[in-house]
């Protein structure tokens, strides 16, 4: 019937957007998830192919080289890239994507993907998104800090993005976070015009 859409979305660490993207994924499960290539090590839990692709260095290089990423990013002292062949394939099958990224992936994605939904998680405040980091027990004191900074600078990109929601109670930012997808999905533009045409108005064998 249409095209699928492209939902990019991105936020702070300890935002909660990784929260929210696994509750949309069991409301809409037919919304699929870009897995991105990744040369950090992963996390307790974290499944190869599942939550990223993770690769070592010189061969994410070598991915950089041969053209391969749609955009990728040094984050933290890691390097994660976006299959450019993944994303145009899902999109042009009808397929709707989710795009989980930072905020300078975002604004490469919107070049080649100008119709694509950005939507930018918020933290009530920097002393929350502290707080939140800091009950991780994950990361060392100064990790934190260099995360909070980097908070700033991406926060600072918010209005590029089509919408912003602020993440100071679960339920309510999933709320808003599930309208935005429905309404988005919704919308005339993304009909395919020629199957309202085969639907509706193709003429019968009398000539209505």
């Amino acid at each position: 019937m249409r095209k699928g859409v492209l939902f990019v979305i991105s936020a702070p660490s300890g935002a909660g957007k990784t929260t929210l993207c696994q509750k949309l994924s069991e409301l809409f499960p037919e919304i699929k998830h870009s897995v991105s290539y990744t040369t950090r090590k992963p996390r307790e839990g974290e499944v190869d192919g599942v939550h990223y692709f993770f690769v070592e260095k010189q061969n994410f290089l070598g991915m950089i080289e041969k053209g391969e990423f749609l955009e990728w990013a040094e984050v933290h002292g890691n390097y994660y890239g976006t299959s450019r062949e993944f994303v145009s394939s899902m999109v042009s099958s009808g397929t709707d994507l989710l795009l989980d990224i930072d905020v300078q992936g975002g604004r490469e994605i919107r070049k080649y993907f100008p119709d694509s939904v950005l939507i930018f998680i918020l933290p009530p405040s920097k002393e929350i998104l502290r707080q939140r980091l800091e009950g991780r027990m994950s990361d060392a004191a100064e990790v934190i800090e260099r995360r909070l900074k980097i908070a700033s600078d991406e926060i600072s990109g918010y209005k590029n993005y089509n919408y912003v929601i602020v993440n100071d109670s679960l339920e309510k930012a999933f709320d808003e976070f599930a309208s935005i997808i429905t309404a988005e999905r919704l919308k005339t533009e993304r009909v395919d015009s020629s199957w309202i045409k085969e639907q509706f108005f193709k003429e019968d064998k009398n000539g209505y």
